[in-house]
């Protein structure tokens, strides 16, 4: 009788002990795909709805209808077109301005704490904090461009926020200033990385700094950009608060983008049947970019060559 619980006792503790990292993180992931598939089941099932809150009487299941009336609707193309226009721009300009500024505070100079600290300390303010200064900025009573007039700099009355040919460079500075940061911290984390004897082997072979930024560090940095442009575009592509803060999507729609239009349908409309298949649409577009994106970039394969010293 005995032998049979010798042989069950390890047997029970490798068990128990290969469980347990599962049941340990069984509350996070449970959490997680509640927090992920319930809201993705709810939007997929109003989405093939006509659910328009103050008109309860319509309720019904239409399909793919909700679908196609995006062809049709010209505030959706705008603002699609508006979104594609706002994350290349941002997302471009926030590399090269993080790049750059990644690439100065690694040098060794006096006062680089300093410097490192008000590089990166817009990124901890929080979106509505970040439009009430740039509010404050623009306000064409006491804002720069007032000041600037005093000096027979532009107009005095200049609201650069209210015109639609200055609306989207201004939002689009404002939004640097808070994202530049985040280029410039995952930059600079994978440029101290980089071995230093690569930079001694370029000198050598007589690289000069350029030739060793463009074959040394570039390439070591290729996996952080491809990273950072891939999130910061979905992120800026989502981008509410700072557009519904500073002009509201004004002026005339100028700057509604497709969350912003969504959002603007529940609040206004309380239509959200048509929202949810908006937004449904809105995440198919940017799953399938991403796929691509990081199929064209090669993610995985560069960031594997790069770990064993060979490149595919």
């Amino acid at each position: 009788m005995s032998s049979p619980v010798t042989l069950a006792g390890p047997y029970g503790a490798r068990t128990r002990r290969a469980l347990t990292p599962y049941v340990l993180i069984a509350p996070t992931v449970l959490l997680l795909v509640g927090f992920l598939l319930v809201p993705l089941g709810s939007v997929g099932y109003y989405a093939l709805q006509h659910r328009v809150v103050n008109e309860p009487y319509d309720d019904a299941f239409v399909g793919l209808d909700n679908f196609s009336r995006m062809l049709g609707d010209q505030q959706f193309w705008h603002s699609l077109l508006f979104s594609a226009k706002w994350v290349a721009a941002e997302v471009g300009l926030q590399l090269l301005l993080g790049l750059a500024l990644a690439l100065i505070v690694n040098e060794s100079f006096v006062g680089r704490a300093v410097a490192r600290a008000l590089v990166f300390s817009p990124w901890a303010v929080s979106g509505v904090l970040t439009t009430g200064i740039w509010l404050l900025l623009y306000n064409p009573a006491t804002g720069v461009f007032h000041q600037l007039s005093e000096f027979g700099l532009g107009d005095p009355a200049t609201s650069v926020l209210g015109d639609p040919d200055t609306v989207f460079p201004a939002v689009v500075v404002a939004e640097l200033w808070r994202g530049v940061p985040f280029f410039a911290i995952l930059i600079l984390a994978d440029l101290q990385s980089v071995p230093k004897d690569l930079y001694e082997a370029a000198a050598i072979d007589g690289a000069g700094r350029v030739r060793s930024f463009l074959h040394v560090t570039l390439p070591h940095l290729r996996d952080a950009i491809v990273l950072a442009t891939l999130l910061r575009a979905v992120w800026e592509f989502n981008n509410v608060d700072l557009l519904y803060t500073l002009t509201n999507g004004g002026p005339a729609g100028a700057t509604t983008g497709l969350p912003l239009y969504v959002a603007q349908l529940a609040r206004k409309s309380y239509d959200f049947g048509y929202g949810s298949a908006l937004t449904a649409a809105a995440f198919v577009l940017l799953l399938f970019c991403s796929v691509l994106y990081l199929r064209l970039s090669r993610f995985e394969g560069r960031g594997a060559g790069r770990n064993t010293g060979v490149r595919r």
